[in-house]
This record gives structure tokens, sequence and C-alpha cells, in this order.
């Protein structure tokens, strides 16, 4: 990716990056492959060295395929510990190369300054991008339903709505199009037309299965389908959306956004929403600057995660607050995990999750990962 990187810390002293690593309680399938266990880092940090200064949290959880490598980043974090880093932002691993060890650096950053600034996560981006709205103080976030037949499938969506979602992602593409169909029109009918429907087809199909598809999912009223082409299809993208005519279905780019980066799918103008992953992009002030980008563009951003700890996902929510007026994120993560760092102080209830209260990510919430 070529985005430009908004920020330009000085210095900063990393005190200390430890190994963690958590299973899932099933494996997921995803189009990069069937991930089991998720392995990173936790980090504490202060800005600038300053001993009296707040130690800031953040975490790197790379996701090969989005990010880099567990070794690279390790290596990334070992550096900036030994104070070798160097340019373009000294103290401040690359985005390019390394986003998920300049999400986790970041992170603590930016942690330290809200905690110093004795205000949220959420509004401490807000100032630093420019934000003049009120960050949210409750976060909208869809459910993810499984791949089952027509009759699994309704029931897992009608169970999603009975907890009190009122967005759901199905995952299509695993089967032909025509199963995918009766799939997504068994849902609409369990659920009924109150209730926003996205499809995501992991990049699965060609540009003539994608066509197809789009054209036979236009009756159920889908909010977008994400990521019809495979991730490096970016033009292809752009004229499946710009020739969809009347009835077309809404583009979401997820994959292609990690290849190409969010301003190339911007000016493509490939998608109608952007799949934006604070770890993959490297860091949380990445990731609001993008969704603004994206905004200003005309295209909804939506805040999810890569299957991260708890560290992680807190700020994700800290992020999606900070974009004015944001549609439902994929942040109900967490259940996903076996076990977790620490407790998540914003669990997903009727539908949404709950900004933390407190300085930085989540009070003294989190006081416990700083002094481990």
């Amino acid at each position: 990716m070529t985005d430009d990187d908004p920020r330009g810390e000085a210095s900063v002293t990393v005190v200390r990056h430890r190994p963690f690593a958590l299973d899932l309680i099933r494996p997921l399938g995803t189009a990069r492959g069937e991930i089991r266990r998720r392995e990173g880092f936790v980090i504490t940090a202060r800005r600038g060295g300053d001993e009296s200064g707040a130690v800031g949290l953040g975490e790197a959880t790379p996701l090969p395929g989005w990010t880099e490598s567990r070794d690279a980043c390790a290596a990334a974090l070992g550096d900036l510990e030994a104070g070798n880093m160097s340019e373009p932002v000294p103290g401040v691993p690359d985005a390019e190369s390394t986003p998920a060890a300049r999400h986790g650096v970041s992170l603590a950053l930016a942690d330290a300054a809200a905690r110093d600034a004795g205000r949220p996560l959420a509004e401490q981006l807000a100032v630093e991008a420019g934000v003049t709205a009120t960050p949210a103080d409750a976060v909208p976030v869809n459910a993810t339903v499984g791949d089952g037949g027509p009759a699994e499938t309704a029931a897992e969506a009608t169970r999603a709505v009975e907890e009190g979602f009122d967005c759901l992602k199905l995952k299509v593409g695993a089967r032909d199009v025509d199963a995918d169909v009766e799939r997504l029109r068994a849902v609409r009918d369990a659920v009924g037309d109150g209730v926003a429907l996205r499809a995501d087809a992991n990049g699965a199909w060609d540009r003539e299965t994608a066509r197809h598809a789009l054209g036979a999912l236009a009756a159920f009223d889908l909010a977008y389908v994400e990521q019809p082409l495979p991730a490096d299809d970016l033009g292809g993208l752009a004229e499946l959306r710009r020739d969809g005519g009347g009835e077309r279905v809404p583009i979401a780019a997820d994959e292609s956004v990690a290849v190409h980066g969010v301003d190339a799918v911007l000016e493509a103008d490939a998608a109608d929403a952007v799949v934006l992953k604070p770890m993959a992009l490297g860091g949380p002030d990445r990731a609001l600057a993008a969704a603004l980008r994206a905004r200003s563009a005309g295209v909804d951003p939506v805040v999810t995660t890569t299957i991260d700890a708890v560290v992680a996902r807190t700020a994700a929510v800290h992020v999606a607050a900070a974009v004015p007026e944001v549609s439902p994120c994929g942040l109900a993560t967490g259940t996903l995990l076996d076990e977790d760092l620490a407790p998540d102080p914003s669990p997903v209830a009727e539908g949404a999750v709950a900004v933390p209260l407190g300085p930085g990510l989540a009070g003294a919430a989190f006081d416990d990962l700083r002094r481990s």
C-alpha cells in the first residue's frame, strides 16, 4: 500500500513487548486459509521517553496475507526496543512493511497520549484527526452468520436477530450461486425486511460469476456484497460497480484494500463501502484517517478486526466511535477466541458495543496488562 502516514512521532521508548498465543474456539475458514490460533505481542510504551508520562498499551497480532509475518513483526519490535529504527518515521515501525508492528506501537502511543490528557482513546483520535463531531458512546455491529444450508442459515440468522442484531453478514461463494441465492432467500424470509443483510464472497467469484450473482441477489435488498472478485482485480471491481445498472447491489472492498490501499480503491471508484482493519492499515490513526477520506469520497467506511485479542479489538471500537455516523462494524469477534488477554470492556449487547469510559483504551481495565 502507498497511503500516506498521517502521523509523525519523533521518538518512543518501548518498555516491553511480550508474546502471547490464543486458540480459537474452532477453526475459522477464510479466503486466505484456515485460522486456528492468533499469535502476537502485547506492547507497552511511553511517548518520547518521558518517564513521568503514562504507560500506553498496544497489541500487534500479525496475520500473514494481511500483514507481515510474526517473525517480521517480532524483528521490527526488537529493532525498535534496541533503538535501531530509521526513517521514514523515527521510533515507529514502517506501515508498509510491518503494519502489525506499527499498529501495536502507534496504539500504545495513542493510549499513552489519551491517558495523559485524561480522555478516552476515541476522543484523542478524533482530536488528532481534526474530527469535530463528538465520538459515539456505542458502535453498532453486525453478526456473522455461518455457511450452512438454507434452513440452518435462516435459524442462525433468526437467533442473531433475537439477540438484538439488526445487521447480518452471511458468507457466500463456497457454494454455487444458486445455492447461495436460496440461502439468502431463506434468511430474508425469516428475518423480514427490517434487518440489513450483507454477503461476503471473500473474492471467490470470477467476473462472469460475480455479475450473475449480483443480478440474482438484487432481489434481497442487500446492503452490499463484500469482495465479489479476487483482491487483485481492482479494475474488475470498478467495472462491476459501474455496469451494475439501476438494480445493482452495492459493493464493498475488503481484501482489495489490503492489496491496493484505500486511496487506490477510492480513485478507481471501485466500491460503495470499504472495510478497514486498523491492524492491517498500520494503526488506529491510519484507520481513522482512511475512514475520513472514504467518507469524503462518498464511500461508507466499515471498521473490522483481524480476529485479535482484546486490546486491539477495544482500539478498533474507539476508531469506529470516532467515525461520524458509522455504519455497523465487524467488531463482534471476541467470542471466536477460546481465551483472551483480559476481560472484554466492550462486550456485545443488543447488536452494539459500548465505547469504554475512562482515559485511554478502557480506563483501569487493562492495568494488569500494563504491569505484567
